[in-house]
């Protein structure tokens, strides 16, 4: 009988902590939405593009180090294939300093947008610099997983690359 009552104590238990998990998740998910639609509100067409390139960067991420781990299977004995902390140290860098120069891009926008309206012009777009750098950015990251896939044995068609590096091309000569 004790064990019973020990039973339905531990079950009163076990729902008050899956009660406190739910409302947890739910403020957490609350949270999540309102910075979300704060960003999409603030950033306008540039926020899902940053999205889309935050997702682009943990896979190309995560596709080198699978495409190392491959090569290393492929060469065994030899020390210039295989994963390097220094090399993910080195990778994860470069994606923060990609960061960075969008951020100045945004700053840039920013200004501009600012001063336009003081002089009486109108700007056409709230973020025409940074979407222009992110979407270049993400036109890099995609290259660079379909390289990693490349490495880790996978049949890329070749048209597929060429048409993205079409794409970051073109963006270069637009903002020239």
């Amino acid at each position: 009988m004790a064990r019973g009552i020990r039973t339905a104590r531990q079950n009163k238990e076990g729902t008050r902590n899956n009660n406190m998990k739910k409302e947890y998740a739910v403020l957490t998910q609350a949270a999540l939405t309102t910075v979300g639609a704060f960003l999409s509100a603030k950033l306008g067409i540039l926020f899902p593009v940053l999205c889309i390139l935050a997702c682009m960067m943990i896979m190309d991420y995560i596709s080198g180090m699978l495409a190392s781990k491959a090569e290393a299977i492929d060469h065994p004995g030899d020390s210039n294939y295989g994963w390097s902390s220094k090399k993910g140290a080195a990778g994860i860098i470069k994606k923060v300093a990609y960061l960075c120069v969008i951020a100045v891009a945004l700053v840039l926008d920013y200004v501009l947008v600012r001063v336009s309206g003081t002089l009486d012009f109108d700007m056409p777009l709230k973020a025409l610099f940074g979407l222009l750098v992110t979407v270049w950015y993400l036109l890099n990251e995609l290259l660079s997983i379909i390289e990693n896939a490349g490495r880790m044995g996978a049949n890329v068609p070749e048209w597929l690359r060429k048409y993205i590096a079409v794409l970051r091309d073109k963006i270069d000569s637009k903002a020239e």
